[in-house]
Protein backbone atom coordinates (compact mmCIF):
# COMPACT_ATOMS: atom_id res chain seq x y z
CA UNK A 1 0.00 0.00 0.00
CA UNK A 2 1.23 3.31 -0.91
CA UNK A 3 1.10 5.69 2.40
CA UNK A 4 -0.08 9.20 1.11
CA UNK A 5 1.56 11.88 2.67
CA UNK A 6 1.01 15.87 3.61
CA UNK A 7 3.63 17.87 4.05
CA UNK A 8 3.20 21.29 6.27
CA UNK A 9 6.23 23.71 5.82
CA UNK A 10 6.13 27.59 5.65
CA UNK A 11 9.29 27.43 3.48
CA UNK A 12 8.45 26.04 0.26
CA UNK A 13 12.02 24.86 -0.62
CA UNK A 14 11.42 22.59 2.55
CA UNK A 15 8.05 21.25 0.99
CA UNK A 16 9.64 20.76 -2.41
CA UNK A 17 12.66 19.19 -1.04
CA UNK A 18 10.87 16.73 0.92
CA UNK A 19 8.47 16.19 -1.90
CA UNK A 20 10.96 15.22 -4.23
CA UNK A 21 12.98 12.89 -1.79
CA UNK A 22 9.56 11.10 -0.59
CA UNK A 23 7.98 10.79 -4.07
CA UNK A 24 11.44 9.09 -5.23
CA UNK A 25 11.06 6.85 -1.99
CA UNK A 26 7.45 5.86 -3.19
CA UNK A 27 5.55 7.83 -1.02
CA UNK A 28 2.60 9.49 -2.47
CA UNK A 29 2.69 13.29 -1.41
CA UNK A 30 -1.29 14.57 -2.18
CA UNK A 31 -0.96 17.70 -0.59
CA UNK A 32 1.22 20.71 1.15
CA UNK A 33 0.26 23.66 3.25
CA UNK A 34 1.96 26.47 4.49
CA UNK A 35 -0.17 26.83 7.65
CA UNK A 36 -1.78 25.36 10.62
CA UNK A 37 -5.08 26.38 9.53
CA UNK A 38 -4.33 25.33 5.63
CA UNK A 39 -2.78 21.83 7.07
CA UNK A 40 -6.48 21.26 9.44
CA UNK A 41 -8.09 21.91 5.96
CA UNK A 42 -6.08 19.87 3.75
CA UNK A 43 -6.22 16.92 6.18
CA UNK A 44 -9.78 16.59 6.81
CA UNK A 45 -10.47 17.13 3.11
CA UNK A 46 -8.12 14.20 2.02
CA UNK A 47 -7.44 12.21 5.08
CA UNK A 48 -3.90 11.61 4.43
CA UNK A 49 -2.20 8.46 6.44
CA UNK A 50 0.82 10.85 7.57
CA UNK A 51 1.46 14.59 7.89
CA UNK A 52 4.44 15.87 8.46
CA UNK A 53 4.45 18.54 10.34
CA UNK A 54 6.67 21.71 11.22
CA UNK A 55 6.31 22.55 14.79
CA UNK A 56 7.22 26.30 14.01
CA UNK A 57 5.04 27.91 11.20
CA UNK A 58 4.28 31.40 9.88
CA UNK A 59 1.77 33.47 10.56
CA UNK A 60 -1.89 32.09 12.42
CA UNK A 61 -1.95 28.96 14.77
CA UNK A 62 1.83 26.95 14.70
CA UNK A 63 2.22 23.23 14.21
CA UNK A 64 1.59 22.48 17.92
CA UNK A 65 -2.14 23.96 17.66
CA UNK A 66 -2.37 22.58 14.13
CA UNK A 67 -1.78 18.86 15.95
CA UNK A 68 -4.26 19.30 18.48
CA UNK A 69 -6.79 20.24 16.05
CA UNK A 70 -5.89 17.36 13.46
CA UNK A 71 -6.20 14.74 16.33
CA UNK A 72 -10.00 15.95 17.61
CA UNK A 73 -10.88 15.39 13.76
CA UNK A 74 -11.13 12.02 15.31
CA UNK A 75 -9.13 10.37 11.52
CA UNK A 76 -6.95 8.04 11.03
CA UNK A 77 -4.16 10.17 9.74
CA UNK A 78 -0.65 10.30 11.65
CA UNK A 79 1.27 13.18 12.85
CA UNK A 80 4.48 12.97 12.87
CA UNK A 81 6.60 16.21 13.92
CA UNK A 82 9.32 17.09 11.59
CA UNK A 83 11.52 19.74 12.83
CA UNK A 84 14.82 21.98 13.50
CA UNK A 85 14.52 22.34 16.88
CA UNK A 86 15.58 19.70 19.57
CA UNK A 87 13.89 22.21 22.84
CA UNK A 88 12.31 19.67 25.00
CA UNK A 89 9.45 21.16 26.01
CA UNK A 90 8.57 21.30 22.24
CA UNK A 91 9.03 17.15 22.08
CA UNK A 92 6.55 17.06 25.77
CA UNK A 93 3.99 19.47 23.73
CA UNK A 94 4.15 17.17 20.69
CA UNK A 95 3.05 14.32 22.32
CA UNK A 96 0.47 16.07 24.40
CA UNK A 97 -1.30 17.17 21.22
CA UNK A 98 -1.63 13.94 19.58
CA UNK A 99 1.84 14.22 17.55
CA UNK A 100 2.88 9.80 17.00
CA UNK A 101 6.91 11.13 16.62
CA UNK A 102 9.08 14.14 16.40
CA UNK A 103 11.61 13.80 13.93
CA UNK A 104 14.46 16.38 13.49
CA UNK A 105 15.28 17.64 10.19
CA UNK A 106 18.93 16.71 10.08
CA UNK A 107 17.94 12.62 9.92
CA UNK A 108 18.88 10.83 7.11
CA UNK A 109 15.98 9.68 4.46
CA UNK A 110 16.66 6.18 5.72
CA UNK A 111 15.97 7.38 9.06
CA UNK A 112 12.73 9.71 8.13
CA UNK A 113 11.54 6.38 6.23
CA UNK A 114 11.76 4.15 9.26
CA UNK A 115 9.80 6.98 11.56
CA UNK A 116 6.53 7.48 8.86
CA UNK A 117 6.93 3.19 8.52
CA UNK A 118 7.10 3.02 12.44
CA UNK A 119 3.84 5.55 12.79
CA UNK A 120 2.21 3.74 9.86
CA UNK A 121 2.21 0.31 12.19
CA UNK A 122 0.56 2.11 14.99
CA UNK A 123 4.28 2.70 17.18
CA UNK A 124 5.14 6.28 18.24
CA UNK A 125 8.69 7.01 17.39
CA UNK A 126 11.32 9.87 19.18
CA UNK A 127 14.83 9.55 18.92
CA UNK A 128 16.02 8.11 22.48
CA UNK A 129 18.50 11.12 22.95
CA UNK A 130 15.56 13.60 22.86
CA UNK A 131 13.37 11.60 25.31
CA UNK A 132 16.38 12.15 27.85
CA UNK A 133 17.11 15.46 26.90
CA UNK A 134 13.16 15.97 27.65
CA UNK A 135 13.66 14.42 31.18
CA UNK A 136 16.90 16.27 31.69
CA UNK A 137 15.60 20.02 31.07
CA UNK A 138 12.11 21.06 32.74
CA UNK A 139 10.35 17.50 33.30
CA UNK A 140 8.66 17.77 36.56
CA UNK A 141 10.36 15.54 39.26
CA UNK A 142 9.23 11.97 39.51
CA UNK A 143 5.76 10.98 41.89
CA UNK A 144 7.59 9.98 45.02
CA UNK A 145 5.07 6.82 44.09
CA UNK A 146 7.50 4.55 41.30
CA UNK A 147 4.54 3.34 38.81
CA UNK A 148 7.62 1.37 37.22
CA UNK A 149 7.73 -0.66 40.51
CA UNK A 150 3.93 -2.36 39.70
CA UNK A 151 5.37 -3.99 36.97
CA UNK A 152 6.48 -7.51 37.52
CA UNK A 153 10.51 -8.69 36.86
CA UNK A 154 10.11 -9.93 32.94
CA UNK A 155 8.00 -6.24 32.20
CA UNK A 156 10.56 -4.33 33.70
CA UNK A 157 12.96 -6.18 31.34
CA UNK A 158 10.50 -5.94 28.32
CA UNK A 159 10.22 -1.68 29.40
CA UNK A 160 14.11 -1.97 29.46
CA UNK A 161 14.10 -2.85 25.55
CA UNK A 162 11.24 -0.47 24.86
CA UNK A 163 13.37 2.11 26.08
CA UNK A 164 16.11 1.13 24.21
CA UNK A 165 14.35 1.69 20.84
CA UNK A 166 13.66 -2.15 19.80
CA UNK A 167 10.68 -3.47 18.17
CA UNK A 168 8.35 -6.42 19.64
CA UNK A 169 9.96 -8.15 17.27
CA UNK A 170 13.47 -7.62 18.05
CA UNK A 171 12.32 -8.08 21.95
CA UNK A 172 10.78 -11.53 21.28
CA UNK A 173 14.05 -12.30 19.59
CA UNK A 174 16.20 -11.12 22.20
CA UNK A 175 14.44 -12.84 25.05
CA UNK A 176 13.42 -16.02 22.93
CA UNK A 177 9.80 -16.09 22.78
CA UNK A 178 7.32 -14.71 20.35
CA UNK A 179 6.32 -11.51 19.43
CA UNK A 180 2.78 -11.91 20.19
CA UNK A 181 3.68 -12.52 24.31
CA UNK A 182 5.85 -9.28 23.78
CA UNK A 183 2.72 -7.63 22.13
CA UNK A 184 0.55 -9.12 25.29
CA UNK A 185 3.52 -7.54 27.49
CA UNK A 186 3.70 -4.12 26.35
CA UNK A 187 0.06 -4.11 26.22
CA UNK A 188 -0.18 -4.63 30.14
CA UNK A 189 2.73 -2.31 31.07
CA UNK A 190 0.98 0.81 28.86
CA UNK A 191 -2.04 -0.31 31.67
CA UNK A 192 -0.47 -0.46 34.56
CA UNK A 193 1.84 2.62 33.77
CA UNK A 194 -1.42 4.78 33.06
CA UNK A 195 0.34 5.63 29.70
CA UNK A 196 -1.25 5.68 25.88
CA UNK A 197 1.96 4.63 24.17
CA UNK A 198 5.28 2.54 24.33
CA UNK A 199 6.97 6.49 23.81
CA UNK A 200 4.95 7.57 27.00
CA UNK A 201 6.49 4.66 28.46
CA UNK A 202 9.60 4.34 27.30
CA UNK A 203 10.20 8.26 29.11
CA UNK A 204 8.83 6.62 32.32
CA UNK A 205 11.76 3.92 31.93
CA UNK A 206 14.18 6.54 31.46
CA UNK A 207 12.76 8.57 34.65
CA UNK A 208 13.20 4.98 36.85
CA UNK A 209 16.99 3.88 36.59
CA UNK A 210 16.53 0.43 37.69
CA UNK A 211 13.92 -0.18 34.50
CA UNK A 212 15.96 2.85 32.06
CA UNK A 213 18.87 0.84 31.99
CA UNK A 214 18.20 -2.32 30.30
CA UNK A 215 20.01 -5.42 30.32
Amino acid sequence: MTVRIIIVDDHQLAREGLKAVLSDDGFAVIGEADSGEAAVSLVTQLKPDVVLMDVRLGAGIDGLEATRRIAALGLPSRVLMLSLHEMPAYVREALAAGACGYVLKDASIAELRGAISQVMAGQSVIPLGLINAALREGEPAASQSDPVALLTGREREVLGLVARGLTNKEIARDLGVSPATIKAHVERIIAKLGVSDRTQAAVLAARSSPAGSGR
